[in-house]
């Protein structure tokens, strides 16, 4: 990393150092913790977990002050083991804690009390808890009652077959003496401090202290004393065993957001908050620091309101920091604020005294080095994270279904969808070839960009194909809207990639058969097309989805890297659009449309919007929530039947017609595979959408293990 004098001036305020109680920090960049970095294995049983020390240590090497690891249960949601019994583990931690010490980081390990309601309910689940003889026999393995148990009885974020009971006060006991012994024990293996998680996100220690969920009558419930007394009791119990001097913090939640069971608050939103309003929080925030907490890890939300603690790419930049620097002027231990947090505003905040240290989260698993990159002024370097959650937080809840995630996905968090390394070492790593070929890439997009960077850098030959006079294919048009900068920042790095590793790229050349190319190895990356309605009547006046992304003029650029507006064709549409399709594609059109001062009307066939596998809850809640905040008409179970002039012919769940005024249509009917024909030729491998329609995600990793096999 350079020295702080080569450090650009707007960043001079994150170098600076800080303590939390007697523990200084060499800057202000804090990793705040994500499920699946965990030291002591995720959804398993307990051990050292040498994949999650490995993301922590290059984390600490990429130029963090402070690592948090992922949330630790004190008793573990599998096999119902409490964290402090496993001593092994603690040892093995002892043992690499020097290793850690060397980057000059700090260590805080964040223990959870756990999920309470916010548990992730799957269908198996679901299953085992209906039958009473299994739900009994699987207690050793998943105990879904004590896993699940809240405040008070509470219905399941995400499943209304598994309701939450109340923990008793014997249970709340046990967890507090447990919180008091891990910590013990992490201190006594050179971990710096702890973080207890959490008053925060509507997590369970969360639970007890928000009104619309602790309806108790007896000492842990009714006034803002009772609420609190769990995290209260917890940091006493420690500081008891450890020392006034053992660093403790709270991961903490300003303001709730939001309304309701399973109702969320949006940026901008008047409502009446159901849970922490900031009066309550100026209170509470004070009552935590007096009670012994020595820092606030901040942001907002519950899991209600998701987006505001996993905000997707439409949460608008830094939307936490007003009400953390508000809460900062009630305490006088340091604040750290997460959420969307840009450095040069995070600089500026801590240059004000308004907070103490900025958090980030999934940038560290794009780009673990990217804090040095910024410092060393190698920002262009920086692969962007996209706020998608497509690889390390992807459980999807939609009607009809708890969480509709792989199994695969759930017990492997904090992947990424534009980093296919990333906690996937072990199958995804450039190994240099011993045989360098010149590999023919069919297609210029992402995927085939992606196939190339891992050739190159594995010293193979590779040359693009592009029928175009630009690289990027589909994901132009993916990252058009204008509140996807981050997609273009993605596209920008992909295309700077190209130009660092000289790849020799051939631009509007159309392969038409793969049999040109001889013996050459092949990596076909053609994309899909858009499905055409052919089977209703005035079909052809529809917009393509992406032709209509693409259809501003002089908005897209040429050949060159960088986007110089939004080609996103507003202007080329009347005031009231119908979006025939509600999956992600056609809500994020129907949503920058709103945000243009357009009328979306969204018609789509299946009973909910954006049901599909992979997209995260706090993505689609916030699409979800939106719509019905700004009153856009969504038909559901709804299949279009004829498109007009003026007019789209519409049939219901019944049967029966109607017509929707409208000016302009936009088809966002979906994509199907458009792979070149490979017919008897060998070494040909097809990734991307050309092989099976997907997302970024299976575009990038499909590439990547693709170009590791040439």
């Amino acid at each position: 990393m350079s020295t702080e004098v080569a450090v650009k001036k707007e960043y001079q305020a994150l170098l600076t150092p800080w303590k939390i109680g007697n523990c200084e920090i060499k800057n202000r960049f804090v990793v705040t913790s994500m499920g699946g970095t965990d030291l002591f294995g995720w959804m398993e049983r307990n051990h050292f977990d040498k994949a999650g020390a490995k993301f922590i240590l290059e984390a600490a090497k990429g130029g963090a002050g402070l690592v948090l690891p992922g949330c630790q249960p004190v008793y573990n949601p599998m096999f119902g083991q409490w964290l402090h019994t496993n001593k092994k583990m603690y040892r093995d931690l002892a043992k690499w804690m020097p290793e850690f010490h060397k980057t000059g980081a700090k260590l805080f390990v964040q223990l959870t009390a756990g999920f309470g309601r916010s548990f992730t309910i799957s269908e198996m689940m679901e299953q085992l808890y209906a039958n009473k003889a299994l739900r009994k026999a699987s207690k050793p393995v998943m105990d879904l009652d004590m896993i699940t148990a809240s405040a008070s009885p509470a219905p399941n974020r995400w499943s209304d077959k598994v309701p939450s009971r109340a923990l008793t006060v014997e249970e709340i006991h046990k967890f507090v003496d447990s919180f008091a012994e891990c910590s013990r024990l992490l201190k006594e293996a050179g971990v710096d401090g702890v973080e207890i998680h959490a008053v925060h996100e509507g997590y369970l220690l969360d639970q007890f202290t928000l009104k619309y969920v602790n309806h108790r009558t007896d000492e842990y419930g009714g006034s803002l004393e009772n609420r609190y007394r769990f995290p209260v009791e917890i940091v006493q119990a420690i500081k008891k065993v450890c020392g006034d001097d053992f660093p403790v913090s709270l991961r903490y939640s300003v303001v709730s957001k939001t309304k309701g069971f399973r109702r969320g608050a949006l940026p901008g939103e008047k409502f009446e908050e159901a849970g922490r309003d900031m009066k309550e929080s100026e209170i509470a925030a004070k009552y935590l620091q007096d009670a012994g907490y020595d820092m606030l890890n901040c942001d907002n939300g519950t899991y209600d309101a998701w987006y505001w603690a996993h905000p997707p790419v439409y949460m608008p930049e830094n939307c936490n920091l007003e009400d953390v620097e508000h809460i900062r002027k009630f305490v006088d231990i340091p604040v750290v604020c997460a959420g969307r947090m840009d450095p040069v505003t995070a600089a500026k905040a801590v240059s004000r005294g308004g907070i103490d240290g900025a958090g980030f989260a999934r940038q560290f698993l794009a780009d673990p080095e990217w804090v040095n990159k910024l410092l060393d002024g190698r920002e262009d370097e920086i692969r962007p994270c996209i706020l998608c959650h497509n690889g390390c937080f992807n459980m999807a809840h939609y009607k009809g279904v708890p969480n509709d995630q792989d199994l695969f996905d759930s017990l492997h968090l904090a992947r990424c969808a534009v980093n296919a390394e990333m906690m996937q070492w072990n199958k995804h790593y450039i190994q240099k070839t011993k045989k360098p070929q010149t590999v023919v890439i069919v297609g210029g997009g992402i995927g085939g960009m992606e196939a190339a960077r891992v050739l190159a850098l594995r010293g193979h030959n590779p040359v693009i194909y592009e029928r175009s006079d630009r690289l990027g294919g589909a994901f132009i048009a993916a990252a058009a809207e204008s509140y996807k900068g981050k997609l273009r920042d993605l596209l920008t790095w992909y295309r700077r990639q190209m130009e660092e590793l000289d790849v020799e790229i051939h631009y509007n050349y159309e392969v038409r058969t793969v049999q040109e190319f001889g013996n050459q190895p092949v990596i076909v990356a053609t994309g899909a097309v858009p499905r055409v309605l052919k089977n209703v009547p005035g079909h052809e006046k529809m917009i393509e989805a992406c032709e209509f992304l693409l259809s501003e003029p002089g908005a897209v650029e040429a050949a060159g890297m960088e986007f110089e507006a939004a080609p996103v064709g507003a202007s080329k549409v009347g005031k009231t659009v119908a979006v025939i399709g509600g999956g992600l594609t056609g809500c994020e059109i129907a949503y920058e449309l709103q945000l243009q001062g357009k009328t979306p009307v969204i018609i789509e066939m299946m009973d909910d919007l954006i049901k599909q596998k992979g997209v995260c809850l706090a993505n689609s809640s916030y699409l979800r929530e939106y719509f019905a905040w700004k009153k856009v008409p969504v038909y559901l179970e709804t299949r279009l039947t004829e498109v007009k002039d003026g007019a789209v012919v519409c049939m219901d769940k019944e049967g029966k017609n109607f017509e929707i005024p409208c000016d302009n249509v936009i088809s966002c009917a979906g994509y199907l595979p458009a792979p070149l024909s490979a017919a008897g030729k060998k070494n040909v491998q097809f990734i991307g959408d050309c092989r099976s329609v997907g997302n970024l995600r299976s575009v990038i990793w499909g590439a990547y293990e693709a170009a590791m096999k040439v």
